[in-house]
């Protein structure tokens, strides 16, 4: 069965990227969040891109 990237309808927080994200890369939501948090201390487009993915990504 392939995992279909999409924005789960439960299991959200704000918009349910990282949830979704995590559920297609077979790890835990909160991995996926601490991950998301942590790159946040780095310098880049990481709110940009979980903006583009919000638009982006179907719900389920």
């Amino acid at each position: 069965m392939t995992r279909r990237l999409a924005r789960p309808r439960n299991d959200r927080w704000i918009a349910g990227v990282c949830s979704g994200l995590a559920r297609r890369f077979g790890v835990s939501p909160n991995i996926m969040r601490l991950i998301f948090v942590i790159s946040c201390l780095l310098p880049g487009p990481q709110f940009l891109i979980y903006i583009i993915l919000w638009v982006l990504l179907p719900n389920e």
